[in-house]
Protein backbone atom coordinates (compact mmCIF):
# COMPACT_ATOMS: atom_id res chain seq x y z
CA UNK A 1 0.00 0.00 0.00
CA UNK A 2 1.41 3.39 -0.96
CA UNK A 3 1.88 6.23 1.51
CA UNK A 4 -1.00 8.11 -0.07
CA UNK A 5 -3.31 5.16 0.62
CA UNK A 6 -2.33 4.38 4.19
CA UNK A 7 -4.65 5.64 6.94
CA UNK A 8 -6.93 7.27 4.37
CA UNK A 9 -8.74 4.28 2.93
CA UNK A 10 -8.24 3.10 -0.62
CA UNK A 11 -8.38 6.50 -2.34
CA UNK A 12 -5.23 7.81 -3.91
CA UNK A 13 -4.25 11.40 -3.08
CA UNK A 14 -1.65 13.71 -4.50
CA UNK A 15 0.97 15.21 -2.20
CA UNK A 16 -0.87 18.53 -2.18
CA UNK A 17 -4.17 16.84 -1.32
CA UNK A 18 -2.49 14.99 1.53
CA UNK A 19 -1.15 18.29 2.85
CA UNK A 20 -4.65 19.77 2.82
CA UNK A 21 -5.93 16.72 4.71
CA UNK A 22 -3.11 17.12 7.22
CA UNK A 23 -4.00 20.77 7.77
CA UNK A 24 -7.65 19.81 8.30
CA UNK A 25 -6.66 17.45 11.09
CA UNK A 26 -4.64 20.04 13.05
CA UNK A 27 -6.02 21.34 16.37
CA UNK A 28 -5.91 24.90 15.00
CA UNK A 29 -8.11 24.02 12.04
CA UNK A 30 -10.51 22.08 14.26
CA UNK A 31 -10.75 25.11 16.57
CA UNK A 32 -11.46 27.34 13.57
CA UNK A 33 -14.27 25.01 12.50
CA UNK A 34 -15.66 24.93 16.05
CA UNK A 35 -15.67 28.74 16.24
CA UNK A 36 -17.31 29.01 12.83
CA UNK A 37 -20.02 26.49 13.63
CA UNK A 38 -20.67 27.92 17.10
CA UNK A 39 -21.72 31.17 15.43
CA UNK A 40 -23.23 30.04 12.14
CA UNK A 41 -25.45 27.17 13.30
CA UNK A 42 -27.39 29.07 16.01
CA UNK A 43 -27.77 32.15 13.81
CA UNK A 44 -28.95 30.01 10.90
CA UNK A 45 -31.48 28.27 13.14
CA UNK A 46 -32.75 31.61 14.45
CA UNK A 47 -32.98 33.08 10.93
CA UNK A 48 -34.90 30.07 9.64
CA UNK A 49 -37.26 30.21 12.63
CA UNK A 50 -37.84 33.92 12.02
CA UNK A 51 -38.48 33.28 8.31
CA UNK A 52 -40.89 30.38 8.92
CA UNK A 53 -42.70 32.42 11.57
CA UNK A 54 -43.22 35.14 8.97
CA UNK A 55 -44.42 32.66 6.32
CA UNK A 56 -46.64 30.87 8.85
CA UNK A 57 -48.23 34.10 9.98
CA UNK A 58 -48.79 35.17 6.38
CA UNK A 59 -50.45 31.83 5.58
CA UNK A 60 -52.43 31.19 8.76
CA UNK A 61 -52.99 34.59 10.36
CA UNK A 62 -53.91 36.96 7.53
CA UNK A 63 -56.10 38.98 9.86
CA UNK A 64 -53.16 39.62 12.16
CA UNK A 65 -50.77 40.37 9.30
CA UNK A 66 -53.29 42.74 7.71
CA UNK A 67 -53.84 44.74 10.88
CA UNK A 68 -53.09 48.40 10.20
CA UNK A 69 -50.36 49.96 12.29
CA UNK A 70 -50.53 53.46 10.80
CA UNK A 71 -51.89 54.66 7.47
CA UNK A 72 -51.62 51.87 4.90
CA UNK A 73 -48.76 50.22 6.77
CA UNK A 74 -49.73 46.86 8.27
CA UNK A 75 -47.97 44.30 10.44
CA UNK A 76 -47.22 42.05 7.47
CA UNK A 77 -45.38 44.84 5.67
CA UNK A 78 -43.37 45.70 8.78
CA UNK A 79 -42.44 42.06 9.37
CA UNK A 80 -41.51 41.69 5.68
CA UNK A 81 -39.23 44.70 5.88
CA UNK A 82 -37.89 43.23 9.11
CA UNK A 83 -36.81 40.18 7.10
CA UNK A 84 -34.61 42.39 4.94
CA UNK A 85 -33.29 44.34 7.91
CA UNK A 86 -32.44 41.17 9.82
CA UNK A 87 -30.64 39.74 6.78
CA UNK A 88 -28.43 42.82 6.52
CA UNK A 89 -27.96 42.84 10.30
CA UNK A 90 -26.86 39.21 10.39
CA UNK A 91 -24.48 39.85 7.51
CA UNK A 92 -22.91 42.82 9.31
CA UNK A 93 -22.61 40.83 12.54
CA UNK A 94 -21.01 37.90 10.73
CA UNK A 95 -18.46 40.16 9.04
CA UNK A 96 -17.58 41.64 12.42
CA UNK A 97 -17.31 38.18 14.01
CA UNK A 98 -15.22 36.81 11.15
CA UNK A 99 -12.85 39.78 11.22
CA UNK A 100 -12.34 39.53 14.98
CA UNK A 101 -12.48 35.78 15.65
CA UNK A 102 -12.13 33.69 12.49
CA UNK A 103 -9.71 35.62 10.30
CA UNK A 104 -6.78 35.73 12.75
CA UNK A 105 -6.88 31.93 13.16
CA UNK A 106 -7.39 31.43 9.44
CA UNK A 107 -4.46 33.71 8.62
CA UNK A 108 -2.24 31.78 11.01
CA UNK A 109 -3.22 28.44 9.45
CA UNK A 110 -2.72 29.83 5.93
CA UNK A 111 0.70 31.24 6.82
CA UNK A 112 1.79 27.92 8.30
CA UNK A 113 0.46 26.02 5.30
CA UNK A 114 2.14 28.21 2.72
CA UNK A 115 5.39 28.26 4.71
CA UNK A 116 5.59 24.47 4.78
CA UNK A 117 4.55 23.92 1.15
CA UNK A 118 7.12 26.20 -0.45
Amino acid sequence: MSASQSERGTASYTAEELRYLDVQSTPEFQELRRRYRSWVLPVTAAALAWYFLYVGLAAYAPGFMGRKVFGNINIGLLLGLGQFASTFGVTALYIRYANRVLDPVSDKIRAEFTRTTR
